[in-house]
C-alpha cells in the first residue's frame, strides 16, 4: 500500500501576457490595433506555390513607407465593402477555382471548407471603415463590413488570384489612391479605437483559448466528471464546482472500480457455479430420458402389436416433455453464458484500463467504465432452475398384456458409477458438494451416497457411516466439521438391485475462521505484529491477512491489500503512519478459504503494546482496562507465593510485550507523587529474582521518597548518575530509539528532559514497570511522539 498525493500547478495571469505595444506605429488619429495589417483574400486550399504570388510586396514590406501601408489597408477595406455584382454566381466561381487547382473531384468538400474559412475570417477581422458623405470624421459600418466579408463572391471575384501582370496594375492603383486615403485617415480622427480594441481583445482571447487547450489537465471536476486545468477552477466555468487533484481522483476511481470488480468477480463465480449446475442438470435430463426410453423399448418390443398405439402416445408425450425441459434449460444456459461473457468482457476492459498511463485519459475512460459496471450490476440475474430434471410419472395400463409382461426379462442391475475428485470452490467450512457420473446405458432409479470422516487412528473403520439417496448425479452435504477430510463412495440402484460401489474419493471442508489475539497485537507508526490462533483440530495449509484502510469518508470493509501464503499464526505488516486499519485473517487448505475472522482495529498513531500477565509478580494486579497496575500490600514480599516460570519473584514488577519494530517508540506512565516506583525497559532474559536496573539487562528510572526530598535515580547495572529533579513529574514520557541507541526520560507535563541512557541494545526490549510502595501506575500507549522529545 502506498499513499499518493497530487501536485498542483500554479498559474499566473502575468505569464500569459500579450504585448499590444509591439504592433506597428501609427499616427495619433489612426487605429493603433489594425494599422499596418494587409489582408489578401485568396483560396486557402491551393498549392504551396500560390504563396509566392506577391513576392515583391512581401519582400518589400519592411522598406515601404507608412503611407503605402495605410493605402494598402484602405484599399483592402474598400474592396471588402464593395457590394457584390448583380447576377454573380458563387458556385460557378468556386468551380472555376477548383478546376484551376485540380480540385474537381472534391468540389463539394472544398466549397464547405471555403465557406467555413470565410466565416472564421468574419469573426477575426475588424469592421471595415467607410466614409460618410457630408461629414468630417469616419465611422465603422459594421453591417456593411459583415455582409462584405460573409459574401465570398465579392472578395473572390474582385481580387481573385492575381498573376504577375495584375500585380503591377494593383500597385499602380494603390499609388494613385494614396493621397486620398491619407486624407480619409487624418481628417476626422477615426473613432474606431474602441471597436479596434474589442477586435484585438477577441483575437487575444482566441489565442488564449488555443493556448489553454494545449495545456494538460491537472485536476478533476467531480461535478462534471471530466479532467480540467487548475486555471479553469479559479476563473473558468468550473469555478463553483467541486474538484480534486487528478492523482487523488485517479486513486478514488481505481478504488471505486476495484469495489465493482470485487462484486463482478463474485457474480462471475456465482454464475460459473450456476452454469456448472445447469450443465449437470442438462446431462441428467439426457441420461434420465435415455434410460426411460430404453426401458419403454425393452418392455414394449415383445408386445408391440398390443401396445403400439399406447407406446407411440407415451413416447411422443415423453419426447415433448423432454423437448420443453431441454429448451427451457438451453435458453437459461444461453442467457447464463451471455451474462458470463459480458462479465468477462467488462473484466478484460477494466484490466486494460489499468494499463493506461495517461491519467486524464484514464479518468475519462474510468468514469464511463464505472457507469457501465454499476448499470450492469443493477441487472437482476435469474438463478432459479427453469425446469426440474424429473419427468412426469406415466402409468400404462398393462392389464391386457399381463401375461406378456410377465414373460419379459428383468432389467439388469446397473454398473458402478464413477465419483469425481473435489472441484475448486466446492467446499465451505460445514458443507461439501460431491459429483459423480454413470458411463453406461443402465437404467437407474436413484443413487446411494455414503460418506464418513477420515481418521488416522487405528480404528478408523469404526467411524460412523452416513447414507443418502438422491436422484441426481450430485449432492451437497451439510453439517460437517470444518477443516476435516471425508471419504465418499456412491452406488446406483434400479428395480433389479444395486450396483457395486464406486472408488472412494476424499474431500476436505474449508477451515474455520481464525481468532485474532487482540491483546497480543503490537503496533507502531509504520508497522504492526498481528497474532491469531486456529480454531481447527487439524492443521491448515496457510493463512491470508486482509487489510482494510479506513478514512473519515468511508468506514466500509473494502479490501485494500491481501497477504497470502503465511505459514505461521503471526505476521509483521508494514503500514502507513497516522491511519486506521481493519485487519482480518482467513485460513486456507485444499478445500478453499475460510470465512473472515472478526476484524481488529489498529491505529498507527504511535507505539501500542500490552502487559504480559505471565511475568507479573503475584502481589501485582492488572485492572480491567489492561493498562493500570496496582499493589495493595507489601507485607512479606518474599513469602511463599505461587511461583510461575516467567514471573518476577522479588521485585513487584511486570513486563510489557516485546517491541519488535526498529525506529522510535514513545509511551507515557502516569504516577502518583507519594508512590515509589520503577519504570524503563528490559531484555526478555532479565533476572526475575532481582530488581529492575540492578543488572546489565535493564534500564529504569526509580523514584524513592526520603525524609528530606523526592529522590530520582536512573539505574543500569546498579549505577546511577547524580541528577537532582526539582519538579516531581506526574506523567513520565519514555522515548526508546533503537537506531540512535538511546533511552530517554521526560517530564511530559512541562516537556522537560530528565535523562538519557546511551546504550547499544543487542536485542529488542520490553517495557517494564514496578511498584515499591502501595499505589498504582497508569500506562498510556498509542501516543504520537511529541516534537519536544527530539534531542540534539
Amino acid at each position: 500500500m502506498s499513499s499518493r498525493s497530487g501536485s498542483t500547478r500554479d498559474y499566473e495571469t502575468s505569464g500569459q501576457s500579450y504585448d499590444h505595444s509591439a504592433s506597428p506605429p501609427v499616427p495619433e488619429s489612426s487605429d493603433p490595433e489594425t494599422e499596418g495589417l494587409i489582408f489578401y483574400h485568396m483560396d486557402l486550399y491551393g498549392s504551396k506555390e500560390r504563396f509566392d504570388i506577391f513576392p515583391e510586396e512581401l519582400s518589400g514590406r519592411g522598406d515601404r513607407s507608412l503611407g503605402d501601408t495605410r493605402r494598402e489597408f484602405a484599399l483592402s477595406s474598400e474592396k471588402v465593402q464593395r457590394p457584390p455584382e448583380a447576377g454573380y454566381d458563387l458556385e460557378k466561381e468556386v468551380a472555376e477555382l477548383a478546376k484551376m487547382y485540380g480540385l474537381d473531384e472534391n468540389r463539394e468538400k472544398e466549397l464547405e471548407l471555403l465557406e467555413g474559412h470565410l466565416e472564421k475570417v468574419e469573426s477575426r477581422w475588424p469592421p471595415a471603415r467607410t466614409e460618410k458623405a457630408g461629414s468630417q470624421g469616419s465611422t465603422y459600418n459594421s453591417s456593411k463590413s459583415r455582409s462584405s466579408v460573409k459574401d465570398p463572391s465579392q472578395s473572390t471575384k474582385q481580387q481573385g488570384l492575381p498573376d504577375e501582370a495584375s500585380q503591377g496594375e494593383n500597385q499602380s492603383k494603390a499609388r494613385a489612391d494614396d493621397e486620398a486615403e491619407i486624407n480619409i485617415w487624418s481628417r476626422g480622427g477615426l473613432s474606431s479605437g474602441g471597436m479596434s480594441d474589442e477586435w484585438n481583445s477577441q483575437v487575444v482571447s482566441e489565442e488564449e483559448e488555443e493556448e489553454e487547450e494545449e495545456e494538460a489537465a491537472d485536476v478533476f471536476c467531480s461535478t462534471c466528471k471530466i479532467p480540467i486545468r487548475a486555471f479553469d477552477k479559479l476563473f473558468g466555468e468550473h469555478k463553483d464546482h467541486e474538484v480534486a487533484q487528478l492523482p487523488n481522483a485517479v486513486e478514488s476511481e481505481k478504488e471505486e472500480i476495484h469495489k465493482n470488480m470485487c462484486k463482478l468477480e463474485e457474480q462471475i463465480a456465482q454464475m460459473e457455479n450456476v452454469a456448472s449446475h445447469l450443465e449437470e442438470i442438462f446431462i441428467t435430463v439426457e441420461e434420465n430420458f435415455g434410460r426411460q426410453e430404453k426401458n419403454f423399448e425393452v418392455h414394449y418390443n415383445d408386445a408391440v402389436q398390443v401396445l403400439a398405439q399406447k407406446y407411440e402416445e407415451q413416447l411422443d408425450a415423453l419426447g415433448e416433455e423432454k423437448r420443453q425441459k431441454l429448451e427451457a434449460l438451453y435458453e437459461q444456459l444461453v442467457n447464463c453464458g451471455k451474462h458470463l461473457d459480458t462479465c468477462k468482457e467488462l473484466t478484460d476492459e477494466t484490466q486494460e484500463l489499468f494499463l493506461e498511463n495517461d491519467k486524464a485519459e484514464f479518468m475519462k475512460a474510468a468514469v464511463t467504465m464505472v457507469d457501465r459496471l454499476e448499470e450492469f450490476l443493477k441487472k437482476e440475474v435469474d438463478l432459479e432452475l427453469s425446469t426440474l430434471p424429473e419427468f412426469e410419472e406415466r402409468v400404462i395400463d398393462v392389464s391386457e398384456v399381463e401375461q406378456l409382461m410377465n414373460s419379459i426379462n428383468a432389467i439388469p442391475a446397473p454398473c458402478a458409477p464413477v465419483i469425481n475428485p473435489q472441484a475448486p470452490n466446492a467446499a465451505t467450512g460445514t458443507s461439501l458438494r460431491v459429483c459423480w457420473g454413470l458411463f453406461s446405458d443402465d437404467t437407474v432409479e436413484c443413487y446411494q451416497l455414503c460418506y464418513k470422516p477420515v481418521s488416522n487412528e487405528m480404528h478408523s473403520d469404526e467411524q460412523a457411516e452416513h447414507t443418502l439417496k438422491v436422484k441426481e448425479t450430485y449432492c451437497t452435504i451439510t453439517d460437517l466439521v470444518p477443516n476435516t477430510q471425508y471419504e465418499f463412495w456412491v452406488s446406483a440402484l434400479n428395480a433389479s438391485g444395486i450396483s457395486p460401489p464406486s472408488e472412494r474419493a476424499v474431500y476436505v471442508t474449508a477451515p474455520s475462521p481464525p481468532t485474532i489475539k487482540s491483546k497480543k497485537i503490537r503496533s507502531c507508526e509504520n508497522a504492526a505484529l498481528v497474532c491469531w490462533e486456529s480454531r481447527d483440530i487439524n492443521p491448515v495449509d496457510s493463512y491470508m491477512v486482509e487489510l482494510s484502510k479506513l478514512t473519515d469518508e468511508e468506514n466500509d470493509d473494502t479490501i485494500t491489500e491481501s497477504i497470502v501464503g503465511i505459514p505461521n499464526c503471526e505476521v509483521l505488516i508494514h503500514l502507513q503512519p497516522a491511519q486506521k486499519y481493519h485487519i482480518c485473517v482467513r485460513a486456507q487448505n485444499l478445500g478453499g478459504s475460510s470465512e473472515r475472522s472478526e476484524p481488529v482495529l489498529i491505529h498507527t498513531t504511535g507505539t501500542c503494546f500490552y502487559l504480559n500477565e505471565d511475568t507479573a509478580h503475584p502481589l501485582l494486579a492488572i485492572l480491567d482496562d489492561g493498562f493500570t497496575i496496582s499493589c495493595d500490600e507489601l507485607e512479606n514480599p518474599e513469602c511463599d507465593l505461587p511461583v510461575y516460570d516467567n514471573s518476577f519473584t522479588r521485585c513487584i514488577a511486570i513486563l510489557g510485550s516485546l517491541i519488535p519494530f526498529p525506529g522510535k517508540h514513545y509511551w507515557e506512565v502516569e504516577v502518583e507523587e507519594d508512590t515509589e516506583y520503577r519504570t524503563g525497559v528490559a531484555f526478555e532474559n532479565t533476572p526475575r529474582h532481582g530488581h529492575l536496573g540492578a543488572n546489565n539487562s535493564s534500564w529504569c528510572m526509580r523514584h524513592i521518597i526520603t525524609p528530606s526530598r523526592h529522590k530520582y535515580e536512573f539505574l543500569h547495572s546498579g549505577m546511577t548518575p547524580d541528577i537532582r529533579i526539582t519538579i516531581p513529574p506526574r506523567r513520565i514520557g519514555i522515548l526508546l530509539d533503537y537506531e540512535n541507541c538511546r533511552l530517554s526520560f521526560f517530564n511530559a507535563d512541562i516537556a522537560q528532559h530528565l535523562h538519557t541512557f546511551n546504550s547499544r541494545f543487542q536485542h529488542y526490549v520490553h517495557p517494564c514497570f514496578a511498584l515499591e510502595t502501595p499505589g498504582i501506575l497508569r500506562i498510556h500507549t498509542g501516543i504520537t511522539t511529541p516534537p519536544w522529545t527530539a534531542l540534539p
